[in-house]
């Protein structure tokens, strides 16, 4: 009997087969007291297992390039830290074996990240995961990681960890759905880079039995059990039309009635333009410049190193524009030379501007290489910087983008409400904003983006998080300045049409996403846009805003 469930749809596309569940590696090893001579031989046993589990990271991070290799990065550095291999080590000094070792220390470890209040969730799900292969390493059983099938499936897990996501083939992984996770975790992030549909927070998933044929559609979050023949047929006719309609457009971003709204990719570093070009990206609105930092963690790259990355990514837009985030460490991207390790709460702490104030020379080295890597080339640089709080912050930043002899547009990110709320007095400093919709919403509802159980809160359809938006595309209009979406919002092709209908003037998001947001908008006037926004914000929750402007959008 068919039956239909609901989790969060993350990564559009529909997905039809049958269930293939993630396997794991054993968690807990059996305890066992190991005599005092074999103490340095069990030692051994364990760096060797973490020094071979953060290679293999590595490894599948160059792979993956893009944000995945950011991510896997980060997570061999956990393989890797030394804090966690001294702990190891003490515990094997007074009788534990490696296995049971490696375990109490990373559950220790996690432990004092939950007590932090759980804003690292998502790196506590990263956490488990280099656990579960040093522990698989150990034992000599297969590490964690996806079915062996030789036909297409659909892949169902508690939470999938970066390593396992970077690397899905599409080709005979259909899509998948997770028991946790939210919709801007590092899974639902590089699911949408994938272009795989996805579905997260689904209570239940792993009681899905192996072998059950399901229908995922990861746009509206439905999961359908055992469907019915007439609804395979239906939903894959309907997803060969919109494919039919996505090959179809092309060009720059616009409604039906001509309004331009330039469509921007969000990149992680030189290996995701090819994707970015491909799906016809006018330019870029978000480049992380975090990967070039992840690579050491005890020291800034070299300012030679930053030119050389930035470059490649400039000149691929000859002619377009490219946003540049400065580095934004701290919180869930700490950096050992950088960031405090005794904060009790990271999120509200030292992060971002703040981070970069603290240490000028980080940030001059970084605006100076921005500014050797543009040389003589006709892109429209733009800088930015990320968690601006207020006025004060963004002079400080326009000022030291201006003693590095940075010919560019100085900008801000809108991730913190007081940046929303004062948007005007902020765009005194800068030239535009860009919001970041992501972290926006998790201190707007003071709910983690990556727990899955407050996963509604991050809903970018909130009517709260809309009004935020609004604010900031009000005060940009008034002010004569620009106010794009770089957070994930921007890739919901439906939500793309109300950021535009609240003035937003662009959008950017993952490569994959580009040419839904395109023909979608397409079909819409500004002011049908605009109609809808003023809808969505009449509700009251998300669900509602989302009916409300699918309703004006529809005709109905």
């Amino acid at each position: 009997m068919e039956t239909t469930l609901r989790g969060v749809g993350v990564s559009h596309g529909v997905a039809i087969g049958e269930v293939r569940h993630m396997g794991t590696a054993v968690l807990e090893p059996p305890a066992k007291r190991i005599p005092a001579e074999d103490v340095e031989r069990e030692q051994g046993r364990a760096r060797t297992a973490m020094e071979a589990v953060a290679a293999d990271l590595i490894r599948r991070g160059d792979l993956a390039g893009g944000d995945a290799q950011a991510v896997l990065e980060a997570q061999a550095l956990m393989a890797q830290d030394p804090e966690l291999m001294a702990d190891v080590e003490r515990r094997i000094t007074v009788g534990s074996g490696a296995e049971h070792a490696v375990c109490d220390a990373f559950a220790a470890y996690r432990a004092l990240l939950a007590g932090a209040g759980e804003y690292l969730a998502g790196r506590v799900a990263d956490l488990d995961d280099v656990r579960n292969r040093i522990v698989a390493r150990l034992l000599g059983v297969p590490m964690p990681g996806l079915p062996e099938s030789d036909e297409p499936y659909v892949l169902i897990a508690r939470d999938l960890a970066p390593a396992d996501t970077a690397l899905l083939d599409p080709s005979l992984v259909l899509g998948f759905v997770t028991e946790e996770g939210g919709p801007t975790s590092h899974s639902a992030i590089l699911a949408r880079a994938l272009g795989v549909p996805a579905v997260v927070a689904l209570p239940g998933a792993g009681e899905l039995a192996e072998g059950t044929m399901i229908a995922v559609d990861g746009g509206t979050g439905e999961i359908f059990v055992n469907p019915s023949k007439e609804k395979t047929e239906r939903m894959a006719a309907e997803a060969a039309e919109r494919k039919a309609s996505l090959a179809a457009s092309t060009g720059p971003g616009a409604t039906s009635d001509g309004h331009r709204v330039p469509l921007l990719a969000n990149v992680g570093g030189p290996a995701d333009v090819p994707a970015a070009v491909e799906a016809g990206a006018e330019g870029v609105g978000l480049f992380r410049t975090e990967f070039l930092f992840l690579d050491d963690s005890e020291q800034a790259p070299s300012e030679d190193k930053q030119v050389e990355a930035y470059r490649q990514v400039l000149e691929a837009f000859p002619e377009g524009r490219v946003v540049v985030r400065v580095l934004d460490a701290g919180a869930d991207k700490p950096l050992d030379f950088l960031t405090p390790a005794d904060e009790p709460n990271p999120a509200l702490g030292v992060r971002g501007l703040r981070t970069l104030l603290d240490h000028p020379e980080v940030l001059r080295t970084q605006l100076r290489a921005l500014a050797k890597a543009s040389e003589g080339l006709p892109v429209q640089l733009e800088v930015m910087a990320p968690m601006v709080a207020d006025r004060r912050d963004a002079k400080a930043f326009a000022d030291a983008c201006r003693e590095a002899g940075l010919r560019a547009k100085f900008g801000a990110m809108v991730e913190i409400p007081s940046a929303a709320l004062r948007a005007r007095s902020i765009l005194r400093e800068v030239e535009f904003l860009s919001l970041g919709t992501n972290d926006l919403a998790q201190y707007t509802f003071a709910a983690d983006r990556q727990v899955g159980a407050v996963s509604r809160l991050q809903d970018p359809w909130q009517p709260a998080l809309l009004d935020l938006v609004a604010l900031s595309a009000e005060a940009a209009k008034a002010e004569g300045k620009s106010c794009g979406v770089c957070g994930e919002a921007a890739s919901d092709p439906l939500l793309a049409c109300v950021l535009t209908g609240l003035g937003v003037t662009s959008l950017s998001m993952g490569a994959a996403s580009i040419p839904y947001v395109r023909a979608t908008l397409a079909q819409y006037t500004l002011a049908q846009c605009e109609r809808a926004a003023a809808a969505a914000r009449a509700t009251d929750t998300a669900e509602e805003a989302r009916g409300a402007a699918q309703a004006v959008l529809s005709g109905e």
